[in-house]
């Protein structure tokens, strides 16, 4: 081939590659190239000039070779020709036409380099490493880098730069590392790849030491450098010293402070807790752009500053600025946080009107919002239109049925979402996991627990935390104990989630013992687990133990926290000190419903109605909405004021004024409100008339009445109701049995004991306990082992002759009936509660009150003993048992003797 020939060849290739013409293309030009370039020495870089030709056809996506005419032209080698015929053939049987187009054309392309043994034009290697770091394909990747070794290439700095990014982006930063310290020089882009490359495999510290080992050396970061480092720092918000450094490089440097870098700045400072600092870097911004403004906003809703990013939305709109999905993202975020319903179907209306009304991230946190604020049914809906849906969007949908206690209908969703072929993740099956918290839902619940062991998502921290959550909630804590037990990691959410089941169990002491056991493995409790613990020690009257556990609350700084505030006011008024819980409430730096709810419920438990609806009325003026919670306090306080006619007014004003649908427990509240005013008859057609079906508490006010009445044939109508409802508990046994003694229908007595023996009811041994010598003191019925028994036995002997000099005579009708009257004295007269009281008249300063619990109602016998006793040492007894508190002063009650 002579010279003109191949400078006109030359030319044409050219052409055929910038696509200047449609005569001929590369990969036709080959068939006449590949003689004359064969037989070229291979060491003559001319050689990678041709080659370099058809590898980039094919790297730019021109899968299209070209055919030949059947007319060979008289120079086409034979070798030429086949070589070229065998690559077309196993390119045609090797391409995937599944495979994406990016990748089809890189697999096209490393065909032809596989088949070269000489190296290529600079531009190509480029090319090729570019297009292997889009698409992520590492092996790609080294089979080029592979073969810039063979061939001896040379690497130009922007070569090696484009292998480090190349190995970045496919996540391998050990080949990356090895490419960046064998770089003979390196510029900024070289720096910034690696510290990209640490950033986004989390490895922060890192990073920020690159950027130091960078600056240095000598080289100045660009913005893409200083973007990178503050995103660094936003990662982890204690390194705020750090970013505040970064930001005096940036300025040092010289580099403008462009949306860029402004956005990191403004993100950095945000995350890490200085809001004012992001909004100084944001206002200093002549004009912000929609990612600065949404960058500002997300800030906001991080920080808990709901209102301001609401602000700054509609500030927004009334400017005429356009928005995107991430900026309706995060107002909506802000909507939920505040259960602003009105402001969020307001955003939502905006958003129907954009072309994000079917972007699946907007939509799921459309779900999200409606489902926080109770309105599942707009959150269905917002679901059902969106034409696709994500895993994110089922997620959501999913959690705002588990949120709104919609168990059956976030199955459903779960089982539709894996028949229409989407797996589920980790976060899927949290959420069905939270549906599953009823006992009915149990069976499914431990087979969604068989799948997650069977895909090996069970080791998964938040799935196990939901496992722990649903099998106590369930009422199976041995099976929380066991999954808390395998995990080879545990967080704050973990502890407190087994600390919250143990205590919902009413295994206060299995709590506290878990809760030390937290605090010696290192692991520091938030505000919910304080929050549990305290209602622990209100559940155990462990009041010393309270005040050290909120002596830590200030340590931590979570005192500040609603929660604990509330927690602590419920504790004091559990052990006994509703003065101190009135003193709590009055200093608390906020107040929600539950902090009301929690104050009234101590007034209503220590027998003070009538402060119980003055706070009432003092919480309607705050503007709170009352709960339902709130309308049994009421209720409950006007049936102990006796307050009928009120107790009615209350229970109609929940449905009209508030839209509170009464429930069972409301129903109760009138049913003991009637029969504390000796409505027994109005009592029974009231639970006659009512809508839902009479649940156990109607039946037991019914009969603690009927008790106290002395209308035997009511009372034993309900005890039999109850024994239908609860037929396990032997708590009802007991006192059916107590109310046939007390008719003298022994036969009857006979048939209970015999029937609980049949059905395997064991009755629950009698136990009180009183907090005192800094410990909590127990006494269990047939226990004799406390160190003070003989001293105990002493002073009940001495209260015994006080109490029958003041006219009291033991209450022997409950006991057995086949024991003598003496051996009914006696043990009535070594009930716990007296054992408790006895050491407490012994241990604790005269004058002082005595506080005691019981895990049983208080008996008639030891609640008449109680009356006497505290009128004889002039002191006050507070009992609490299952029921309520009972104040004993000057030889009366605060219950009025019905409880």
């Amino acid at each position: 081939m002579k010279v003109a020939d191949r400078t006109i060849l030359m030319r044409l290739f050219s052409q055929a590659q910038t696509g200047k013409t449609h005569r001929l293309r590369s990969a036709q030009l080959w068939n006449h190239m590949y003689p004359f370039v064969k037989r070229q020495d291979s060491r003559n870089r001319n050689l990678g000039f041709w080659t370099s030709g058809i590898v980039e056809d094919y790297s730019n996506g021109d899968p299209n070779t070209g055919q030949s005419s059947g007319e060979e032209s008289p120079d086409t080698d034979e070798r030429a020709v086949a070589k070229l015929n065998e690559y077309k053939h196993r390119s045609s049987v090797g391409l995937d036409v599944r495979m994406p187009r990016q990748k089809r054309k890189l697999k096209q392309a490393l065909e032809v380099l596989g088949f070269l043994d000489i190296g290529m034009e600079f531009e190509t290697y480029f090319k090729l490493l570019h297009l292997c770091a889009k698409t992520r394909a590492l092996a790609e990747g080294k089979l080029v880098h592979a073969h810039m070794i063979e061939t001896g290439t040379r690497c130009h700095i922007l070569i090696q730069n484009n292998l480090t990014k190349m190995y970045v982006k496919c996540g391998n930063l050990k080949d990356a590392r090895q490419v960046f310290d064998k770089m003979p020089k390196r510029n900024v882009a070289s720096w910034t790849s690696m510290i990209q490359g640490y950033v986004e495999q989390g490895h922060v510290e890192f990073a920020l030491k690159e950027f130091s080992r960078m600056h240095k050396e000598g080289v100045k970061g660009n913005h893409f450098t200083f973007a990178i480092a503050l995103s660094a720092c936003a990662s982890v918000s204690t390194v705020l010293e750090y970013g505040e450094q970064v930001h005096v490089h940036a300025i040092v440097a010289g580099v403008d402070l462009n949306a860029f870098v402004s956005n990191a700045l403004l993100t950095m400072y945000a995350k890490c807790g200085m809001i004012e600092a992001a909004r100084q870097i944001f206002n200093e911004i002549s004009k912000p752009d929609i990612v600065l403004r949404s960058s500002m906003i997300a800030g906001y809703v991080e920080h808990g500053l709901n209102w301001e990013a609401l602000k700054d939305f509609f500030a927004m709109q009334r400017a005429g600025i356009g928005v995107d999905e991430f900026t309706f993202s995060g107002v909506l975020t802000a909507c939920t946080s505040l259960m602003a319903l009105e402001q969020g179907k307001g955003i939502h209306a905006n958003i129907a009107k954009t072309r994000f009304k079917s972007n699946g991230f907007v939509g799921s946190a459309l779900v999200d919002m409606y489902g926080k604020c109770g309105h599942v049914e707009d959150a269905r809906r917002v679901f059902d239109e969106m034409p696709k849906r994500d895993i994110v969007l089922w997620n959501s949908m999913m959690a705002s049925y588990a949120h709104n206690e919609h168990s059956e209908e976030a199955i459903a969703l779960f089982c539709e979402m894996q028949w229409e072929g989407m797996k589920p993740n980790e976060f899927s099956l949290t959420s069905v996991l939270s549906a599953c918290i009823c006992p009915e839902y149990l069976k499914f619940g431990r087979q969604v627990h068989s799948y997650l062991i069977q895909t090996g998502l069970d080791s998964h921290l938040p799935v196990e935390n939901a496992l722990i959550t649903m099998y106590a909630k369930c009422g199976t804590i041995d099976n929380s104990r066991l999954v808390f037990d395998k995990m080879i990691e545990r967080n704050v959410i973990s502890w407190t989630a087994l600390i919250v089941g143990y205590v919902q169990k009413m295994h206060d002491e299995e709590a506290l013992k878990l809760f030390c056991q937290m605090q010696q493995e290192g692991m520091e409790p938030n505000q919910f687990t304080f929050a549990t613990i305290l209602s622990a020690c209100g559940s155990l009257g462990a009041l010393e133990n309270g005040k050290q556990v909120f002596a830590q609350t200030i340590k931590t700084g979570f005192v500040a926290t609603i929660d604990v505030w509330n927690a602590l006011v419920t504790m004091n008024a559990q052990c006994g000190f509703i003065e101190d819980a009135k003193n709590v409430f009055n200093i608390a730096p906020e107040r929600d419903v539950v902090t009301w709810n929690a104050i009234i419920a101590g007034c209503v438990q220590h027998g003070q109605g009538k402060e119980a609806l003055q706070l009432f009325e003092q919480m309607q003026l705050t503007g709170l909405k009352p709960d339902r919670i709130t309308f049994i306090l009421i209720i409950s306080a006007c049936r102990h004021l006796g307050l009928v006619d009120a107790g009615h007014h209350y229970l109609d004003s929940m449905s009209r004024d508030y839209g509170i649908k009464p429930e069972a427990e409301h129903y109760a509240c009138i049913v003991d409100l009637l029969v504390r005013a000796g409505h027994l008859d109005q009592a029974m057609d009231f639970i006659k008339q009512i809508s839902v079906e009479p649940g156990v508490s109607m039946w037991q006010m019914l009969r603690c009445a009927c008790r106290v009445h002395g209308n035997t044939k009511l009372g034993q109508f309900a005890a039999e109701s109850i024994l239908n409802l609860e037929p396990h508990v032997a708590e009802t046994y007991v006192l059916l049995s107590n109310m046939y003694a007390a008719a003298g229908n022994w036969d009857e007595v006979a048939k209970v004991r015999a029937l609980m023996k049949y059905r395997g009811v064991i009755k629950e041994p009698e136990c009180s306990w009183i907090e005192a010598l800094n410990k909590v003191h127990s006494f269990v019925v047939g226990d004799t082992s406390h160190p003070q028994m003989e001293d105990i036995y002493a002073k009940l002997e001495v209260l015994s002759r006080q109490m029958e000099e003041a006219g009291y005579k033991p209450g022997t009708n409950p006991v057995l009936h086949d024991a003598e009257d003496k051996q009914n004295e006696y043990l009535l007269c070594h009930h716990t509660e007296k054992f408790a009281i006895a050491f407490g008249l012994i241990s604790t300063p005269i004058g002082t009150p005595i506080r005691i619990m019981q895990n049983l109602p208080v008996c008639g016998d030891c609640h008449n003993a109680t009356k006497f006793i505290s009128k004889i040492v002039g002191r006050e007894i507070v009992v609490r048992d299952t029921n309520r508190f009972h104040h004993f002063k000057d030889g009366l009650c605060s219950c009025g003797d019905c409880w």
